[in-house]
């Protein structure tokens, strides 16, 4: 796989020699990442684009890389789709956002921040099907409003419902509540605001998601229900995703939605922002891996590179219960299979293991120090690949970074049988 954008002449770390990087996972060669945005799928080929600062690993003038797929599994790089303009509406930076298809045209609906994160408004940009060029608006669409209980607005998200189109824009106040702001865009130029969606008045979305800030939304219909996801700004920290499962009814002339159950989306340290791509029968997601703790500055500062996103997700959902699972095309990942008795070893610098009894990851060191990376879990889907790894169990996944040092050795501890592949892509020559 290949990604990023920028110059990979000035790596303070030659790609071979990392260790900790991903191979199939969609991370940038040099440079930021973070959220995923405007995830779509075109003449069939997916298109991922990403928050990215290009001339550094850290979280500063925030452009849109993009890479994409014709089968979720090579992905390969685009142009660098918006970057910040100075004096313009995006001069501090292209925040989060999504991209529609509007009467046939790619639009990307993102956040365009100018002196800071409170000074921020929604920018439409236009581009042609192969979304290689795009056309930014010369002004914000949607201002941020004139409301002192609403400090930050961003990331807004367009859906379809009862024939018309809204987009709602996660908002709040960095010392107060958050809420989620709801605006009819049937004219993606035109933004007819219709107050709050939701507020933590829902006693439901209060006791699950209490933030300040609700940030990076999601609504989607999954069967018969809706789900909301929301990522959690709290006290100047990242605190977790959270979905909601309920009903979106008429309040006027706009929408409410009342939440009747809700949950932790992915239980890792390592899991933020997610976004989803809504298919005619499934709904694709990804989510924002963030360096761990035991990634220190330095060690980035050497790699060149910070980020990385998850592997494709498919939401599932079994009466309120919502769950991630791996995509069904990742099994196309798999190589040769491999031969492992527990605690044995594992001889590859990307693998899939899948269990149906309880098992533990953990690395082996000299004279048998342990780092338990993934603490005893019910059987279920692992995948590990460099510095990620993803564990999918049948009520949960959980998403962690695991830094390998360079004497130490992956292993797996099993209660019962393990199915073992190395992962990898085919060479294109054979």
């Amino acid at each position: 796989m290949s990604t990023v954008t920028g110059s990979t002449t000035d790596l303070p770390l030659p790609l071979g020699e990392d260790r900790h990087r991903p191979s199939l996972h969609i991370h940038p060669r040099h440079g930021w990442l973070n959220d995923p945005n405007g995830i779509c799928r075109i003449d069939g080929r997916y298109h991922v684009f990403y928050q990215h600062n290009p001339a550094a690993p850290v979280h500063e003038d925030v452009h849109w890389a993009h890479v994409s797929s014709t089968d979720l599994l090579r992905w390969g790089d685009e142009p660098i789709a918006l970057a910040p303009r100075p004096d313009g509406p995006d001069s501090g930076g292209c925040w989060s956002g999504c991209v529609v298809v509007d009467d046939g045209t790619p639009t990307a609906v993102y956040t365009g921040v100018r002196s800071s994160s409170q000074d921020a408004g929604v920018v439409l940009a236009y581009s042609d099907r192969a979304l290689r060029a795009w056309t930014p608006a010369p002004a914000w669409t949607v201002d941020t409003p004139d409301d002192g209980a609403i400090s930050d607005v961003r990331d807004p998200f367009v859906f379809a419902y009862d024939g018309h189109r809204y987009a709602v824009q996660g908002a709040g106040h960095q010392t107060g509540r958050p809420q989620l702001l709801l605006y009819g865009c049937d004219d993606l130029a035109e933004w007819v605001p219709l107050g709050p969606l939701l507020t933590e008045d829902d006693p439901t979305a209060a006791a699950v998601a209490g933030a300040n800030i609700w940030e990076c939304p999601n609504l989607f219909q999954l069967g018969d229900r809706w789900v909301l996801i929301l990522s959690l700004w709290r006290d100047h920290v990242l605190s977790g995703v959270r979905y909601l499962v309920g009903d979106l009814v008429r309040v006027g002339a706009g929408l409410r939605f009342v939440a009747r159950a809700g949950g932790v989306l992915d239980t890792g340290p390592s899991f933020y922002a997610p976004q989803v791509l809504v298919e005619p029968d499934r709904v694709l997601l990804w989510g924002w891996a963030g360096e761990g703790p035991d990634r220190t500055p330095a060690d980035v500062e050497r790699a060149g590179w910070s980020g990385a996103l998850t592997l494709p997700r498919e939401v599932c959902i079994e009466g309120d219960i919502v769950t991630l699972h791996p995509a069904r095309e990742l099994v196309g990942l798999r190589r040769e299979r491999l031969g492992l008795e527990s605690g044995a070893l594992v001889d590859a610098a990307a693998f899939e293991a899948v269990s149906g009894s309880p098992l533990r990851l953990v690395l082996i060191g000299p004279q048998g120090a342990r780092i338990e990376v993934i603490a005893r879990v019910a059987g279920g889907r692992l995948l590990v690949d460099g510095s990620m790894v993803e564990y999918f169990g049948p009520e949960t996944s959980h998403t962690t970074r695991a830094y390998r040092p360079a004497d130490h050795r992956w292993s797996l501890e099993s209660e019962g049988p393990v199915e073992l592949w190395r992962l990898g892509l085919e060479d294109p020559d054979s």
